[in-house]
């Protein structure tokens, strides 16, 4: 019976992934959107958050980049086309935000979904897009 059910999953690998980065892409999206049409006062306080990191230069300019981060990066990741770029980014984005809220003293528990969001990236990163992808690979 389990092995029957792990032969059936093992087989849809390629499945399961398509819809991991589905997922995830699209979420990301949903989330960088807002601070994207922001404009530069949102993009300011956004990347105010890299003082975290020791950088106070260029707020707007971070900021900008953290929301096309999400939001393009979530695009990408969601048709599999650079995927393991756009993750390396989308990484980095979410140690920003693990380390704001950790920062604001919200802890573990509110620094979670970035932490968990951060891993999920970084096995599409190692595993790369999948075969049900732009890139195919």
């Amino acid at each position: 019976m389990m092995s029957s059910l792990i032969s059936f999953l093992s087989a849809r690998k390629e499945g399961g992934l398509l819809v991991m980065r589905l997922g995830l892409g699209l979420m990301m999206m949903t989330h960088g959107w807002p601070k994207l049409i922001g404009g530069p006062d949102k993009w300011e306080r956004l990347g105010g958050n890299m003082e975290h990191l020791g950088i106070s230069l260029f707020p707007v300019f971070w900021g900008l980049m953290a929301a096309l981060s999400e939001f393009a990066g979530g695009a990408l990741v969601a048709i599999g086309f650079w995927s393991r770029t756009a993750s390396c980014f989308l990484i980095f984005t979410m140690i920003v935000a693990a380390l704001t809220h950790f920062s604001s003293g919200e802890g573990l528990s509110g620094a979670s979904h970035a932490i968990e969001v951060g891993f999920a990236f970084f096995g599409i990163l190692v595993l790369g897009p999948g075969k049900y992808s732009i890139n195919q690979k």
